[in-house]
């Protein structure tokens, strides 16, 4: 019977509290130096707004000391709601468990590291309140090396020219939107990466505001590698039959590279009487292995969604709750 009483506690605390109209999801991975002065910093800005509100935090198997952090958190504050994964699935997958449990008319998402000042928080509010269904966060003077930078610009720029909608920054995690907007995605959202992406490209409206930003603390989680693998996920993701297309500018290419070589040839064997043959036709070959390389690095992004699907492997499971 105390069992049940317990369990009963926090549903009874969520039906009691008044439905918000703001809701705050911050997934966190190893966050314990910075979850805290978030909460502070978050809670602060919004009281200032007088709505009600909610935080919906995700802690995405964390292994320091961040969900005691989160459980102190709930604990004292009953605007605070958790979800703790049995291990690290990935931002995208954290930010899908979050946006499902929002209640909010508006759902702000941002990260924990402090990169994006929580301050900011009424800018977008009053975009999305202002009539656009989608508030984007732009890092206008971002503080990161080019190492981050330039690879996110590639990114962006692909992003911009598959979904068809120009904006600067799909990269930035620090953004609101309209319930209205959200609702038809969710059942996509963590499968596919780039929430706000996916939000714009079914139509949703747009507004961009500028952000404050600081560079991480620590090392990026983004290394090159990840960053090559993300590049893929947009590929497969965004861009329609990307496989026929990437033929034909292989064909396209290949000949081109083909009739050129052969005009060469031609003209060093009527001028020189030597025709260097086999340097030509090495750079040839490499040039269509590394195409053909790249080919198989999208197919294997397409196999693995496949498999990923027939075997109706959960996106992620949850150890605790906190309501």
């Amino acid at each position: 019977m105390a069992e049940a009483e317990t369990a009963a506690q926090p549903a009874a605390r969520l039906a009691d509290a008044p439905l918000p109209e703001i809701s705050l999801v911050v997934p966190v991975f190893n966050e314990e130096r910075t979850l805290e002065e978030v909460h502070g910093r978050a809670t602060a800005t919004l009281e200032a707004l007088g709505k009600p509100f909610e935080i919906i935090v995700v802690d995405d198997g964390s292994r320091d000391g961040t969900w005691a952090i989160v459980e102190r958190l709930a604990a004292a504050d009953t605007r605070v709601r958790a979800v703790r994964f049995k291990r690290n699935f990935g931002q995208h997958p954290a930010m899908h468990a979050g946006l499902v449990r929002a209640r909010g008319a508006i759902v702000v998402t941002m990260d924990a590291d402090l990169q994006n000042a929580p301050e900011d928080l009424p800018r977008l509010v009053a975009a999305v309140e202002g009539g656009a269904d989608v508030a984007s966060g732009r890092r206008e003077s971002r503080a990161d090396s080019w190492g981050r930078t330039l690879p996110s610009r590639l990114v962006n720029g692909m992003l911009r020219r598959f979904t068809g909608v120009d904006i600067a920054d799909f990269g930035c995690a620090f953004n609101a939107y309209s319930r209205s907007a959200l609702e038809p995605v969710l059942g996509i959202v963590g499968k596919q990466k780039f929430t706000k992406a996916l939000v714009l490209s079914a139509g949703a409206s747009v507004a961009e505001v500028e952000l404050s930003h600081q560079a991480r603390g620590d090392r990026s989680r983004y290394s090159p590698l990840r960053l090559v693998r993300l590049a893929l996920h947009v590929l497969a993701g965004f861009w329609p039959q990307p496989i026929q297309w990437t033929g034909v500018v292989l064909g396209m290419v290949c000949g081109v590279l083909t009739a050129v070589v052969g005009v060469w040839g031609i003209v060093v064997w009527i001028a020189r009487n030597d025709f260097p043959g086999l340097l030509f036709l090495g750079g040839l070959v490499l040039g269509v292995l590394a195409v053909q390389g790249f080919m198989l690095a999208l197919v294997g992004e397409y196999l693995g969604r496949i498999q990923r699907d027939v075997e109706g492997r959960p996106l992620y499971t949850i150890d605790r709750e906190l309501t």
